[in-house]
């Protein structure tokens, strides 16, 4: 299931297709290393444990890019595509932006179809409520209008 929005941005539908078929393991590697930089040093140990062991993938449809990921005691790490994953989180690059930033809230994305979530809806709301206590990832200043 993708997001319904018309937020995407205008990426060719070729290329889209051409990235979609791009090995995994690169932008789960960059995707790893940043959340290390920007997410791990102000994740509680408690969520850690709770999160750890569990192959989360990230889809940015409009860009055709998928990483998957998992935490464990030595940080976030690129995790092999295939197989089961415990959650799956899909939404446009512009959307994933706006929750990066704090300007929008993931309730209301889910609910105007604009972020996906399907897997393990407990595991998936541990996640959800650690980044809502943790706040804004990203602290530049948006685009003017």
């Amino acid at each position: 299931m993708t997001p319904d929005r018309n937020t995407a941005l205008p990426v060719p539908e070729p290329l889209r297709r051409f990235v979609s078929r791009l090995p995994i393991r690169p932008p789960s590697v960059v995707l790893a290393l940043a959340l290390d930089r920007l997410l791990r040093p102000q994740l509680p140990a408690d969520a850690a444990q709770q999160l750890a062991g569990r192959v989360v993938e990230i889809e940015v449809c409009d860009l055709g890019i998928r990483c998957r990921l998992m935490l464990d005691a030595g940080g976030f790490h690129a995790a092999p595509d295939g197989g089961a994953v415990a959650l799956r989180v899909a939404a446009d690059a512009a959307s994933f932006l706006r929750l990066l930033r704090g300007e929008e809230d993931a309730d209301r994305l889910f609910f105007e179809r604009a972020l996906v979530m399907e897997g393990d809806t407990e595991y998936g709301l541990i996640l959800k409520n650690t980044l809502d206590a943790i706040g804004p990832l990203l602290r530049w200043p948006a685009r003017a209008a």
